[in-house]
């Protein structure tokens, strides 16, 4: 399916037919044939902890992937700021971020009182939380600009990339509070482009992710434990 995916969307787009961001959903609609039957079996044979944790470290390994993309296209293609949206440049939307970070730090609370419980899945919380929070502050910032443009006859005109709290032009590098302290002067808090800051903040999510999963797939699927549910399957079937 990705094969397929690939050689039908990279034909599209260079005959003119779809755009990379129709091209990438094309893909991803294609592979998502074979990760559902993937995760019914996961929840057949491990149950709903494990399935959704398998739906979780896809989506947010493809999600670290669009900020890989897009740091490509900024640093290495140099195109614009603006341009440097990633595979899927519609998703690339204040709404889509809010509500895709608050949804990670939800699963990931509920993943946790499910079973999920080590070390890096709490660091994977409290990382995440935080991420959540930057969006959040972005999203607000977001609306009051989109208010502000509408009063002053500019509806059309987008607010999209605002800075937050970390990074160039955010909170930390213009609030007076922070002025000569020494969090004005930490390296790259202050003055990191946006995309720079959030594509280390999905590679930490993405990391401590994978070992709060690993961790925890490794004590929940033990070879005897694997066995058992094994036999257990046999019989039910």
């Amino acid at each position: 399916m990705l094969a397929l995916g690939v050689l039908v969307g990279g034909i599209a787009v260079w005959l003119g037919m779809l755009k990379l961001w129709m091209a990438t959903t094309l893909v991803l609609g294609l592979v998502l044939v074979p990760g559902i039957f993937k995760w019914r079996t996961d929840l057949r044979r491990y149950g709903p902890t494990v399935m959704v944790l398998s739906i979780l470290l896809v989506t947010q390994g493809f999600h670290t992937v669009e900020h890989i993309m897009q740091v490509i296209q900024y640093h290495l293609f140099h195109w614009p700021m603006r341009l440097s949206s990633g595979l899927i440049s519609a998703a690339n939307s204040e709404w889509v971020h809010f509500f895709w970070n608050w949804a990670v730090v939800l699963i990931t609370l509920g993943l946790i009182l499910a079973g999920m419980r080590n070390a890096w899945a709490w660091l994977l919380l409290a990382w995440s939380f935080a991420h959540a929070l930057e969006h959040a502050y972005m999203f607000m910032r977001y609306l009051e600009m989109v208010q502000h443009l509408k009063q002053l006859g500019f509806p059309a005109l987008s607010a999209q990339g605002l800075p937050g709290i970390l990074g160039r032009d955010g909170w930390l590098a213009t609030s007076p509070w922070t002025q000569g302290t020494f969090l004005y002067r930490l390296p790259g808090l202050t003055t990191a482009p946006r995309l720079d800051i959030h594509f280390w903040w999905n590679i930490g999510e993405t990391i401590w992710l994978f070992l709060a999963a690993h961790t925890f797939l490794r004590e929940r699927l033990r070879p005897n434990q694997a066995q058992t549910l094994k036999v257990s399957e046999t019989f039910r079937v």
